[in-house]
């Protein structure tokens, strides 16, 4: 065998273990997809309580002439400032200045990681570290890039309620 012959062979040894080695690291990368599926979601990517799936009854008005949702606690549960993430909801309450109560899916915009609390004037995501403002919901810190969506409530007689 000619010393060119060995080289052409070293060469496509090299080219074809190379090509193995790109193929493995774009599996690899490949499984560590961030497609945006709830963690709680079944095998077709669907969510509990999605369009997809039956909804869950509202929970009954407490009172007469109180809008009927379900009501998530007290106002005096919720600190000014900072906020409360109702995770059986999946909602975050906030309160960014006394009397001024807003409401925000606590279910994170990247990948779908339940927000699991407030703190520094933020909701925070544990998950790969979003965080979003308590005033609008608007990123702060990423990955995520979408704010967190609002959510309807109703505050009257000292009880925060779910309207949507």
């Amino acid at each position: 065998m000619t010393q060119q012959s060995q080289q052409d062979r070293s060469a496509t040894r090299r080219g074809v273990l190379l090509g193995a080695g790109l193929i493995g690291a774009g599996g690899a990368l490949a499984g560590c997809s961030t497609a945006a599926v709830p963690y709680d979601a079944d095998e077709a990517g669907v969510a509990p309580g999605s369009q997809a799936s039956s909804p869950t009854p509202a929970a009954p008005a407490a009172a007469a002439g109180t809008p009927a949702g379900t009501v998530l606690g007290a106002t005096s549960q919720i600190p000014v400032g900072g906020g409360v993430i109702f995770t059986d909801a999946k909602v975050a309450v906030t309160q960014p200045s006394k009397g001024e109560f807003k409401a925000f899916s606590a279910v994170c915009t990247h990948v779908g990681c339940l927000c699991d609390k407030v703190a520094g004037g933020t909701i925070d995501c544990p998950c790969h570290g979003s965080k979003f403002k308590i005033a609008n919901g608007d990123v702060v810190t990423g990955p995520a890039t979408l704010p967190l969506p609002p959510r309807t409530i109703s505050v009257s007689g000292g009880q925060i309620t779910l309207l949507d």
